[in-house]
């Protein structure tokens, strides 16, 4: 199941092509001080970003508490996947823009964004829901969009054969920042209420966001041309690889968040007590560290699909067979760590392998493009499970977990065929060629 053409018999004629603005493709540095700084620059920004992101289940039960009581668990949760929604089809113009410009203008605005946007999360209004789909949801959002694309896409104009790697050490910065972030807002919302706790949280976001300004480059020349043709580039579409990684990513995207979300929620309806149900997203993201690093190295190795497929399929099983059945805290802690184990690897690598299969003057726009049907999956997946708990029950959680392994199973399956396709054709390849060179000789 290799998902890296480039591995079985060198490059298409279309990863060939190179743009007349942009320097040969085929001379990556593949490491040097200017590559790892822009890699960690993008650890930093991932801490700050979608390390909030993860966070959310925190924000979550405060709200439902708190801050929102009369408000229901489906509009709650349509907050964060506003974020979501934002972090991922926002690529759909942010991709041409990275595209067009780099990442000189996207990183410093949505830098930006983020900070001033937890500021005003600190000034909410109880019960004016409004104010938070304005502040945490379009402007947390607006400035995910900006950092989110062009982080992931740069570390491509410095690697190509350990580019999955780079993306996971980029994406491990998430699982640090939900590792710490959610256990310092738990702490510090007793202790300084929850309008110095979320500044708290924007002023480490402005520190991490700083060294990204700092570090995050570019390699390649930028085209500076944009158009609103070239906006989205929906060529892509004509290759089917690319549209089951679509259908494929859009299933999965659709669960992947909801126990981020509900975990805690779930702990405290099983009677967990409130001081252990904290650590409970934590350790979701604390697991998810290795998974967004090792499954990089494997792929480089042995192909996207072969790694991403796997994982996932397993964090499915995990959800039926060990969440569904879970009444008491080390079943549910069992979950958690579980889930964030098996689940990082589909989130670092399905951009790793849409990079095999695009042109590199137009990754940013195809990303983007695929990036639009996650955000949707995003924006509609947690509200719809929020819908499972009108009332909050046994049987509402069941419906919550079943729809999540469900959909999980039948996106990586997708993708599954994919790369059993993919290998067949290309090992019929390699034997046609073969023949084809015995029967010269």
């Amino acid at each position: 199941m290799d998902c890296d053409p480039e591995k079985k018999g060198g490059e298409t004629a279309q990863n060939q092509e190179v743009s007349p603005v942009t320097a040969p493709v085929s001379d990556f540095p593949e490491g040097g001080l200017q590559a790892w700084a822009t890699v960690w620059g993008g650890f930093f920004a991932f801490v700050a970003t979608f390390g909030v992101v993860n966070a959310y289940g925190v924000f979550q039960d405060y709200y439902s508490a708190t801050l929102l009581a009369n408000s229901s668990s489906s509009t709650i949760a349509l907050i964060g996947a506003i974020q979501l929604f934002f972090l991922y089809s926002g690529g759909t113009v942010v991709g041409r823009v990275y595209d067009a410009y780099g990442t000189g203008v996207l990183i410093p605005l949505g830098s930006f964004f983020i900070v001033f946007s937890l500021m005003m999360v600190s000034l909410v209004q109880p019960d004016k829901p409004y104010q938070l789909f304005l502040a945490q949801g379009l402007g947390f959002g607006l400035g995910l969009a900006c950092i989110f694309n062009p982080t992931m896409a740069v570390a491509g104009h410095w690697f190509k054969r350990r580019r999955a790697y780079a993306i996971g050490v980029i994406a491990s910065g998430s699982s640090v920042g939900g590792v710490f972030i959610p256990i310092m807002l738990q702490r510090l919302i007793p202790m300084v209420g929850f309008p110095w706790a979320v500044r708290a949280v924007a002023f480490i976001c402005l520190g991490c966001l700083t060294i990204a300004c700092l570090t995050i480059r570019t390699r390649l020349p930028p085209s500076r041309t944009i158009s609103l043709r070239g906006l989205v580039d929906l060529n892509g579409f004509r290759d089917w690889k690319y549209v089951c990684a679509g259908i494929g990513g859009f299933l999965v995207f659709y669960a992947i968040f909801i126990p981020y979300f509900y975990i805690q929620i779930y702990a405290t309806f099983r009677g967990v007590p409130n001081d252990y149900a904290i650590y409970l997203l934590p350790i979701i993201n604390a697991f998810g560290l290795p998974s967004r690093i090792f499954p990089g190295l494997m792929a480089d190795r042995w192909g996207c699909l072969t790694v991403l497929v796997p994982s996932t399929l397993i964090a499915s099983l995990f959800t039926l067979a060990l969440w569904l059945p879970a009444r008491n805290a080390t079943e549910i802690t069992a979950f958690a760590a579980m889930y964030g184990l098996f689940t990082g690897a589909f989130v670092s690598l399905l951009p790793a392998y849409i990079y095999t299969i695009s042109p590199i003057e137009v990754y940013g726009a195809r990303l983007g493009a695929l990036y639009l049907l996650v955000g949707i999956a995003n924006l509609v997946g947690t509200p719809t499970a929020g819908a499972f708990l009108t009332t909050v029950n046994q049987a509402g959680f069941d419906g919550l977990i079943v729809f999540t392994g469900v959909l999980l199973a039948a996106g990586s399956s997708i993708l599954g065929v994919v790369g059993i396709v993919t290998a067949i054709k290309t090992r019929r390849e390699a034997k046609a060629a073969t023949s084809q060179y015995t029967a010269e000789k």
